[in-house]
């Protein structure tokens, strides 16, 4: 069977993937309160309550994944804070490309809860 190593530019990752993950828990955190103070019924409160810990949980598990990946490529990736022309490609585990790939997949399903009509 062949593998195929995932890979991410060390660019991406600073510029893209940690802002947007950062973003991703501002709006869960945002979205599901706003659900929560509008909810009346105690069905409602209790699926919003739910879905609060299960997008905290899925966050965590991705943390802690990502936070791997900046451990190992650290030097790499200050090299491009410094100086994003020091562009590499990092090969992620299959634990981390699985957390950049859930990451994804939350942000998809924020936008979705977003547009069932939270103000």
């Amino acid at each position: 069977m062949k593998s195929h190593a995932t890979t991410i530019s060390a660019v991406s990752v600073v510029n893209e993937l940690i802002p947007k993950l950062d973003a991703v828990e501002h709006q869960v955190e945002q979205t599901i309160s706003a659900m929560l103070e509008t909810s009346q019924l105690p069905r409602q409160i209790e699926r919003y309550t739910k879905l609060q810990a299960e997008f905290q949980l899925e966050l965590t598990m991705i943390r802690m994944n990502l936070e791997h990946l900046l451990k190992r490529y650290s030097q790499e990736l200050a090299a491009v804070v410094n100086d994003p022309r020091q562009d590499v490609l990092l090969t992620l585990d299959a634990y981390e490309a699985t957390a950049i790939e859930n990451a994804k997949q939350l942000y998809r399903r924020v936008q979705a809860l977003q547009t069932q009509g939270v103000t």
